[in-house]
């Protein structure tokens, strides 16, 4: 993956009406009831350049959170009323959450909006980010934050699909255990969805 490609890719992309956590589901265990009622939340999904071997940059929740402890996310959340569009969410949340200004992340596009369970829409905003940059925890939301290898998110055999009871009902989801992390649910999913987009030029020039 050559770096300057990535805002092509995501320019040209079809993108789908909606990507959600009930994308997985089939047959008697299918949710019956969606939500009706939708509050707006924005990601972003930081690429940072680390030459030949672009990253992912991710973040794991604080352990002591109500909802989502210790998960592993994208920098993000909620929509506030200031809040001009999903990409100021996103930059915004971020600089709250690790700690990097908006001047230094340069977005290049957003991939396929993403509902929950929950209720939230969230809008998945791509950034690059170019080192040298420090990173400040939110120590109140943030546990830590790791980088992952582009190249490790691209590669199909590491989408893995899994299965868990949760609250009587079975869960169908998105997983890529990484090195001790282990990224599921609607995290996995964006990143599937990024995958499938950046990959696409490379299926096609294969004839896939």
């Amino acid at each position: 993956m050559v770096f300057a490609h990535i805002k092509h890719r995501l320019d040209c992309a079809p993108r789908k009406p909606l990507r959600s956590d009930f994308d997985l589901y089939n047959g008697p265990d299918a949710p019956q009831d969606r939500p009706k009622q939708h509050k707006k939340a924005a990601v972003l999904v930081p690429i940072v350049n680390r030459g030949d071997r672009p990253t992912i940059l991710l973040t794991r929740r604080a352990d002591h959170l109500s909802t989502h402890a210790g998960q592993v996310s994208f920098p993000g959340g909620r929509a506030d009323k200031g809040d001009r569009d999903a990409v100021a969410t996103a930059l915004r949340e971020t600089q709250e959450e690790i700690g990097i200004d908006a001047e230094a992340i340069d977005i290049v596009g957003r991939l396929d909006t993403y509902e929950t369970m929950t209720g939230f829409r969230i809008v998945p905003v791509v950034g690059l980010v170019t080192p040298p940059f420090e990173l400040y925890l939110q120590k109140s939301e943030v546990a830590e934050a790791f980088e992952v290898p582009l190249d490790f998110i691209l590669d199909p055999n590491n989408h893995q699909r899994h299965s868990r009871m949760f609250l009587g009902t079975k869960r169908h989801f998105y997983a890529m255990p990484y090195e001790g992390f282990y990224i599921w649910g609607a995290t996995a999913h964006m990143l599937v969805n990024l995958s499938q987009v950046l990959r696409r030029d490379d299926e096609q020039k294969d004839g896939l």
